[in-house]
């Protein structure tokens, strides 16, 4: 017997017509969502391709400024404070003091010794301008002593045939010879003494020169007692803002104390820490853009000015060293510099310290690595 289907219900019919017609709907939207996320895919990459790939982005990145310490060269009581906490100061505007007294009396004391020095000089000059009327009459005695030797001697010349011949006795020959031997020793203690007055002359020069010397030698500490004394008032070295300021008056400082620093705010600066692999196409003077996070993410114009010499780790206190034990490969970071170019009324927000995000714009530099490959394809093709 042939099987009879069972008898449809009309009211089903247009049940099933309906999930047809909606199983056709959803695949007709998921198409339409395909094909916009493929299109969507494709600009994406297109955008990165010929736009976004040029773009290095990192939030490692702080505004920093070449902060100057305030330290005094000398130590002391600190008699003044002439700045508060926060206070903008100019380039050379007094900051604070130190008690001069023991400077005042250590210039007065280098004074004295100048003083001293040159009194020593002109005694010794005056010393000089009597022994040379010394040597004047040492000379005048020694050319009498050399006429008498010579008028005694030509005596003993002229009377010695006379004894011979008898007109004249020989004792009167013998007193003559006496007189003549006398003369010649004279004349020879008149020639030591002149060349002694010559000699003593030399050794009051000396002192001169030693009293001169000990002069220029006290110059010298006045010059320091003078530099020491001027260092008892500290002043600003840069213009900016004063921070961290510890010293109080009364406060016994040793030179080199850190007392308070002056932030120069109008020159600040970012240092962003890049990834190694950001760095091929990274070039002085890209514009920059610095999105800062205490202006809600405001971004502000920038540009690189340098790029760090060496990775982060190079310039650490214990650098690290691969050679010893085991090494896992780390990415590293590298300091990178910028300038920033913001308008005044963002700059008064800007602080050392604060956190940023920057991203640079390399495109300038985008055929930089066909050209660093061609050339070493170059090197490879001369060396083969």
């Amino acid at each position: 017997m042939a099987e009879t289907s069972p008898p449809q219900d009309p009211e089903n019919e247009p049940s099933s017509a309906g999930r047809r017609a909606l199983s056709g709907r959803t695949k007709a939207i998921l198409i339409v969502v395909a094909v916009i996320a493929l299109v969507a895919a494709g600009l994406w990459y297109w955008r990165h391709k010929t736009y976004g790939q040029y773009f290095q982005e990192t939030d490692d990145a702080q505004i920093r400024a070449d902060t100057v310490a305030i330290a005094p060269k000398v130590s002391g009581y600190v008699t003044e404070v002439l700045v508060n906490d926060n206070q903008d100061v100019k380039q050379g505007e007094a900051l604070a003091r130190i008690d001069p007294g023991d400077y005042d009396a250590k210039v007065a004391q280098a004074r004295a010794q100048i003083a001293q020095a040159v009194a020593g000089a002109e005694n010794a000059r005056a010393g000089i301008a009597e022994q040379r009327a010394a040597i004047v009459q040492a000379e005048a005695q020694l050319a009498a002593a050399r006429t008498k030797a010579a008028h005694d001697a030509a005596e003993v010349a002229r009377y010695v045939p006379l004894a011979a011949s008898g007109a004249e006795t020989r004792q009167q020959l013998d007193q003559l010879r006496l007189a003549a031997a006398q003369s010649a020793q004279q004349l020879r203690q008149q020639q030591a003494a002149l060349e002694m007055q010559k000699r003593h002359v030399a050794g009051i020069e000396a002192q001169v020169r030693q009293a001169e010397a000990q002069g220029q030698g006290a110059r010298a500490q006045l010059d320091a007692a003078g530099i020491d004394l001027s260092a008892t008032r500290l002043t600003a070295p840069i213009a900016g803002r004063i921070g961290d300021k510890t010293v109080r008056i009364g406060q016994f400082v040793q030179a080199g104390t850190r007392l308070m620093s002056v932030v120069p705010l109008s020159k600040l600066y970012v240092v962003a820490n890049f990834k190694e692999t950001q760095l091929a196409l990274m070039r002085p003077g890209q514009p920059a853009k610095i999105s800062v996070d205490a202006l809600s993410g405001v971004e502000v114009d920038g540009r690189v000015a340098s790029v760090s010499p060496g990775t982060g780790a190079q310039f650490s206190i214990l650098p690290p060293e691969n050679a010893t034990g085991n090494f896992t490969k780390i990415v590293q970071r590298v300091p990178v510099r910028l300038v920033i170019e913001a308008p005044a009324s963002a700059r008064k927000v800007l602080l050392p310290g604060l956190s940023v995000k920057v991203t640079v714009d390399t495109r300038s530099a985008k055929d930089e690595l066909q050209r660093i490959q061609d050339d070493q394809e170059r090197l490879e093709a001369k060396a083969r």
